[in-house]
């Protein structure tokens, strides 16, 4: 990793991915702060993330809202002086038919997803600015490229971070932050073990490498694209799906 820049924020860590991705910045000698609304769970996260031997500090927060998404910078900043890494982890999912969906339903996945995103993106792309130096990735989905019947609010909130990650890569490119999306496929997760065994079946046929993703598989290449090796890869989408855009 670099040797002057060494603080990272990662959205949604308390569990799954979020929680992987953290683990594996720590191991890379990178002080963390890790956000969730699951406060109990993330102070088990940042425990862990100290016995590697770095700074890591837990703080609950709705990235939905201004107000806890400012408050987050804030208190990074005071604690750890910078935000160099910004992983936009959070997200959440409320499926149903389009012609069933609520209002609530959609609202709660565009306001976590898609929202959340860019008020954590634009509120470290006002201190990275004035570093010169920054490094933004964002979760999309292979269901914001492909659709997902069930899913027309996920899906919409993950093509638009998509398009939110492109836009903010041609903005902050000359102030040299980058800015990347990835864009998993069937991960193993808390979330995905709890659907039944013919859905995950069903799921794996479609996939060339015939297996889910692991965590660890997403949090690999979140370390590599904020890594010095990625320094010329911005306003990239990296499918990370086993094959499943094929």
């Amino acid at each position: 990793m670099y040797e002057d820049h060494k603080n990272a924020i990662v959205t949604g860590a308390a569990r799954g991915i979020g929680k992987a991705i953290a683990k594996k910045l720590a191991s890379s000698g990178l002080n963390v702060v890790v956000t969730d609304v699951l406060y109990d769970e993330l102070q088990v996260v940042a425990a862990e993330l100290e016995e590697t031997g770095v700074k890591a500090l837990a703080l609950k927060a709705d990235i939905s809202k201004k107000e806890d998404v400012d408050n987050l910078i804030k208190t990074t900043l005071e604690q750890f002086g910078t935000v160099d890494f910004l992983v936009n982890n959070a997200g959440i999912t409320r499926d149903n038919l389009t012609v069933r969906m609520s209002e609530e339903q959609w609202d709660m996945v565009l306001n976590i997803n898609l929202k959340g995103t860019f008020l954590c993106s634009q509120a470290v792309a006002k201190e990275m600015m004035k570093k010169r130096f920054g490094r933004i990735v964002n979760m999309a989905s292979v269901s914001g490229i492909l659709g997902t019947a069930g899913q027309v609010n996920y899906a919409s909130s993950k093509a638009g971070v998509i398009a939110l990650t492109k836009t903010f890569a041609r903005e902050l490119g000359k102030r040299n932050i980058t800015v990347n999306a990835i864009a998993p496929g069937f991960i193993m997760t808390e979330m995905t073990e709890q659907l039944p065994e013919k859905v995950r079946a069903a799921y794996i046929e479609n996939i060339p490498l015939n297996r889910p993703g692991s965590p660890e598989d997403i949090a690999a290449v979140v370390s590599f694209l904020i890594s010095p090796s990625a320094s010329y890869i911005t306003g990239t989408v990296i499918n990370v799906s086993g094959g499943l855009l094929i």
